[in-house]
């Protein structure tokens, strides 16, 4: 790295835009949740000791130590065992059902299958009581879990949602805004001879015949505005032209320093490698040639273009989630090993902090280069968390959907069937075991990127 500064900017903007990404998922939570009369506590960004907070209506605003999560506090997540019950103690705490059901080794098997139930009934029940005790007396009607599963749904999407839609606004800067760098119609150099398509030389020899554009008066920075009376609007339009004219003599008007110029070019006929337009395979071919070359430039693209890329980059995302745990592997043997880790390997937030702060430090890249990149981190980013609190499993986001969308289907089905009860609701508590071994697992997968981050990390090329 050239310099320390620039490698800590470009962290610190990745920092803040993880911040303000993680913040604009818990608002939607926090807006869907209040429009729908849900009574919501906390909206905290980030985790650990509370740096600030001050409290606005019956919400406290906040910011926590580490800013890598975020959360806010809606009250009556889950719903009491029994439909009309009210909440109760639980029995045993979860600790000395642990400790009861390790001092049993020798018990019977019988016994020791009913301790193990007890346990995991106990982590059930505890999460319904600190449930529970989220709700003030006298608002039990603003519960989450008494909301219809369609608003449920919403409340639950609308933290996702958001990353999805703050990934196609940058995506929609990064390539309808800024654009993507492509040859323009204004000349970077003008060659001094012509070589064939064979040649490796970079100097004209006496053999080399003269360059007609150099011939003719072109010069570097001159724009072409018209060759043979058509205006020029591309340089794949421009390239055509010259091709198709070998030996033909072509009026060419150009833009120098503010005024159009009028001058004669004859293209060559050289041999070139062109695209086949029948079957799309690089061939040589004789074609006509001036000697010129373009300025690459960055051209804006339609929105088409955009969501197109919103979509193709979602589906590799995608993918990556999907192939996780093979992927995860490779990363094992790559931390623990001598071989090298994949450049299409999955990074974690370190990961991704050190290629924000390689981007800014880079001398390979250009300014405008650099914010693109950036852009494209950052929306990768947030399609990363759309994806990730989709997985349908708790705590996720999409454990709450999928728990929502199936009393759903319990209500429609028990309606098709006409019984006179309603479904009670889904009870999500009881998966509590789970979303504790899913934790664990998300644990060890985050602390295995983090590691492997740091001893063998991924770098940008160039």
């Amino acid at each position: 790295m050239s310099s320390v500064l620039p490698f800590l900017v470009g962290v610190l903007i990745f920092v803040v835009g993880l911040a303000v990404s993680i913040a604009l998922h818990e608002l939607g939570h926090l807006t869907a949740a209040k429009a729908f009369g849900v009574k919501v506590t906390q909206y905290m960004i980030g985790f650990g000791k509370t740096v600030f907070s001050f409290r606005r209506g019956e919400t406290e605003y906040g910011v926590k130590m580490l800013p890598f999560g975020g959360y806010i506090a809606m009250i009556g997540m889950f719903p009491p065992k029994h439909p009309g019950e009210a909440p109760r103690d639980a029995s045993t705490g979860f600790y000395n059902s642990l400790v009861l059901t390790d001092g049993a080794v020798g018990a019977p098997a019988a016994e020791r299958a009913q301790q193990r139930r007890s346990v995991l009934g106990t982590m059930a029940e505890e999460a319904r009581q600190a449930s529970a005790d989220t709700i003030p007396q006298g608002e039990e009607h603003r519960a989450f879990y008494l909301l219809h599963p369609f608003k449920r749904i919403i409340v639950m999407l609308a933290g996702p949602f958001m990353n999805l839609v703050i990934a196609c606004v940058l995506i929609v800067i990064m390539l309808c805004g800024i654009g993507l760098p492509g040859p323009s119609t204004t000349l970077q150099t003008v060659s001094e001879c012509l070589k064939p398509a064979s040649s490796t030389s970079t100097t004209c020899g006496a053999s080399d015949p003269a360059s007609p554009a150099a011939a003719a008066g072109l010069k570097p920075g001159d724009r072409i505005v018209s060759v043979g009376g058509t205006t020029i609007t591309s340089w794949d339009q421009l390239s055509t032209t010259i091709q198709g004219s070998a030996g033909r003599t072509l009026p060419v008007v150009v833009e120098r320093d503010g005024k159009d110029v009028r001058l004669q070019v004859t293209p060559k006929k050289t041999q070139d490698q062109v695209t086949d337009q029948e079957t799309g395979r690089t061939v040589t071919k004789d074609v006509g040639m001036i000697g010129i070359t373009p300025t690459n430039v960055f051209q804006p693209q339609p929105l088409g273009t955009a969501i197109s890329a919103t979509g193709q980059q979602l589906g590799q995302v995608t993918g990556v989630f999907v192939n996780l745990p093979e992927r995860m592997v490779g990363i094992w043997n790559a931390a623990f090993g001598a071989g090298e880790r994949s450049a299409s390997s999955p990074v974690g937030i370190i990961g991704v902090g050190r290629m924000a702060g390689e981007i800014a430090d880079s001398s390979t890249y250009a300014f405008v280069s650099k914010i693109q990149l950036m852009l494209s981190l950052l929306a990768s980013l947030n399609l990363a968390l759309f994806v990730f609190n989709m997985i349908p499993l708790l705590p996720l986001d999409g454990g709450h959907i999928a728990g929502a969308v199936w009393e759903w289907i319990k209500r429609g089905w028990f309606k098709a069937t006409r019984r006179s009860s309603s479904p009670k609701p889904v009870d999500m508590a009881r998966l509590m075991p789970l979303t504790y071994a899913v934790i664990v697992v998300l644990g060890a997968m985050s602390l295995l990127l983090a590691y492997a981050d740091i001893v063998k990390p991924v770098t940008l090329p160039g």
